[in-house]
């Protein structure tokens, strides 16, 4: 039996009954704070001209868009809740395989497919926990056994959509044959450039909605009789042939239907992961010393090889889409607290990034060398001022880490509510009420019920 033809068994046969309580949980936590992203990115830039095209583009109503209450076939609503949930770069990401982080987007393109599919089929949450579950799962591990050609390729575009596959094809219901041609379909529509990141631009967030979309349309043509490619991970050219320099397939069926791999790192700060524990020393340094931004002469960055790689060749600019470079941009990060002394949602929308006293900070923010940590995550944050004294914070890891600082469940549930009062269009009653449905999924008997919760 090949890897693929595990993968489909397992996905088929897995009842919600084979997971243990903590899996079910941590399903849960990645729902509730998807979901608040979706929301909280709802209006952001970019997302409004989404929306317009799936009205235009009209079709059957089989489910919604959140918060905007757009009815339109699933294949474009996930695409527009995963673009929204993507929007602030603010979801949990990056899943923990045999100890190891490997870095990816999963949760923002599986739990709107989940979420759009469920409701379309009017599932249980106990159906929707388990696609999510087996998605992630094959997503994470797929993504943890490639060794990439290249780093130009964006995983949310490649084995995110295996996930998004995974997802469709356990809430449709197809039996093994068409969920095996389901994943032979999907392997023609992989796709996902990095330079939309370093570029500046509103696509960065589109790979997420595309694998969505196309893994739902892929378990849609295999449902018709479409057939795909026997063998889309390993054949002469599959996936690891197309995308791989090598692989690990021992990964991709280690304990398979025993341990479930995913997302597990939960974000405090609504922004590039990278830029996470410049920012953890800059709240540090603001929070113990009174720093007046005027008296500053220069700040100093040091992080690790990888992280400087992405952000040296990346300054800041405003340009047309001045979220997509703030997001990215560690010297905007890290100047904008220094000025507001905190990290907030808004603090990543145009207004604030394009106020005068960030930009002229910005100036003044260098970043330096590497740090010889091993951990990708170190950051050290230097601030001279103009009378010689010096402030400086290091740290070895982010907030954040599932392993050395996780948020806690009841701080996942405070993001949720970050992203409701942000977007300022869901109610906070229905937001309340939505979010103790999420927290009690299990018990839910059909995913509609939430969804009318959270539309305007």
């Amino acid at each position: 039996m090949t890897i693929i033809e595990q993968w489909v068994r397992n996905i088929v046969e897995t009842r919600f009954e084979r997971f243990d309580r903590e899996v079910v949980e941590r399903a849960k936590e990645r729902i509730i704070d998807i979901v608040g992203c979706s929301i909280g990115g709802a209006n952001a830039p970019g997302c409004s001209m989404i929306v317009d095209l799936v009205k235009e583009w009209g079709g059957k109503k089989e489910a919604t868009i959140l918060v905007h209450g757009v009815k339109a076939p699933a294949h474009n609503v996930a695409m527009a809740n995963s673009i929204m949930a993507r929007s602030f770069d603010y979801g949990v990401m990056m899943p923990f395989v045999d100890g190891k982080p490997v870095i990816t987007h999963i949760s923002e393109t599986t739990v709107p497919t989940a979420v759009t599919m469920a409701e379309k089929e009017h599932s249980s949450g106990k159906d929707l926990i388990t696609a999510l579950i087996l998605g992630d799962d094959i997503a994470s591990r797929l993504c943890a056994a490639s060794v990439p050609q290249l780093m130009a390729w964006d995983n949310t575009g490649t084995v995110v959509r295996f996930g998004a596959t995974a997802v469709a094809g356990k809430l449709r219901g197809l039996d093994e044959h068409p969920l095996l041609n389901a994943f032979g379909i999907i392997i023609n529509q992989l796709a996902g450039s990095m330079q939309c990141i370093y570029d500046g631009t509103h696509s960065f967030k589109l790979h997420q909605g595309l694998s969505a979309r196309d893994g739902i349309i892929s378990t849609e043509l295999a449902g018709k009789g479409w057939t795909g490619i026997k063998d889309p991970l390993f054949s002469k050219f599959g996936y690891f042939a197309l995308y791989c320099q090598s692989s690990k397939p021992e990964i991709l069926t280690k304990e398979l239907g025993k341990k479930f791999y995913a997302d597990s790192t939960f974000k405090p700060y609504p922004c590039c992961r990278g830029k996470h524990s410049a920012i953890d020393c800059t709240l540090e340094l603001v929070h113990e010393q009174d720093i007046r931004t005027e008296d500053i002469d220069e700040v100093v960055i040091n992080a690790h090889p990888h992280v400087l790689d992405m952000y040296i060749s990346q300054p800041f600019k405003i340009g047309e889409f001045p979220q997509g470079y703030a997001t990215f941009n560690l010297q905007y990060g890290v100047a904008s607290i220094l000025v507001r002394k905190d990290v907030r949602l808004e603090y990543y929308t145009e207004e604030y990034i394009q106020e005068p006293k960030v930009i002229d900070l910005i100036k003044k923010v260098k970043i330096i060398g590497a740090l010889p940590s091993d951990n990708m995550l170190a950051a050290e944050v230097k601030v001279r001022m103009k009378d010689g004294s010096e402030f400086h914070a290091a740290v070895d890891t982010a907030k954040g880490d599932p392993i050395e600082k996780p948020l806690t469940t009841e701080e996942i549930k405070n993001k949720f509510r970050i992203n409701v009062a942000m977007s300022k269009t869901v109610t906070k009653r229905n937001a309340e009420a939505a979010l103790s449905m999420l927290e009690k999924l299990e018990e839910v008997d059909d995913i509609s019920k939430i969804v009318e919760l959270l539309v305007v």
